[in-house]
């Protein structure tokens, strides 16, 4: 039982962004009031703050459902996404000392450790608490990358970006399987490597590269008649 409104929002969100709820699953107070033990309107409280980081949808009339997902919506906020971490990353290289050199380090350790786990057993698509750990260490990998850029405003945006980011690819992708992970695995690498070299230009393209399988062909304008 989660009676305080932290743990609630904290539990919330992270069963939105590792899509426990389906794409757009109506999320009723009533319910979940039972699951937390608090009252329904503490449960209100949580999902309208859950629709300002995007991951609640807020309809009147409808209520309260887990965001839609779509191909669009995962281009929108991938590409959204790419730009605020190469900015981060940008700034963090420059900024950052040997201090952020070995919190990426230790962030990146626990990261790949995990993933070369998940790589050998294969156990991550239909075990909600290995999502949930990779959810976290992959989150505070990337947190980390640019968690010197001298801008809280930035990382506020960031957060919230991520946050969309994870439950548009939970939703969607198919194949979490040994082949995922050795491609992700390798792309972590290069991310930390050249971040810890400082070479901003091999960073922001290898933060690209990472992300760009979320990407979707942009449709063409259609012509007039």
């Amino acid at each position: 039982m989660k009676t305080d409104s932290p743990a609630i929002y904290a539990d919330l969100k992270e069963k939105l962004m590792n899509a426990r709820f389906g794409a757009g699953e109506k999320l009723k107070p009533a319910e979940l009031q039972g699951e937390y033990g608090c009252s329904a309107n503490t449960v209100r409280d949580v999902l309208l703050r859950l629709t300002k980081v995007g991951l609640v949808n807020f309809e009147m009339q409808r209520g309260f459902r887990a965001q839609y997902t779509s191909p669009e919506k995962r281009n929108d906020v991938t590409r959204f996404r790419t730009l605020l971490e190469q900015e981060g990353a940008t700034l963090s290289m420059k900024l950052g000392g040997i201090s952020w050199e070995a919190d990426l380090t230790a962030a990146h350790h626990r990261l790949s450790h995990l993933e070369r786990e998940f790589e050998r057993s294969g156990d991550l698509a239909d075990n909600p608490d290995n999502m949930k750990l990779w959810t976290n260490a992959e989150w505070s990998f990337h947190d980390t990358l640019i968690s010197r850029c001298g801008s809280p405003m930035l990382r506020d945006i960031y957060e919230n970006v991520y946050a969309q980011f994870r439950q548009q690819m939970v939703a969607q992708e198919r194949d979490f399987g040994r082949s995922y992970f050795s491609a992700i695995i390798a792309e972590h690498q290069a991310v930390l490597d050249a971040a810890l070299s400082r070479n901003v230009e091999a960073c922001r393209a290898a933060i690209h590269d990472h992300l760009k399988r979320n990407y979707v062909e942009a449709k063409p304008l259609e012509t007039a008649v």
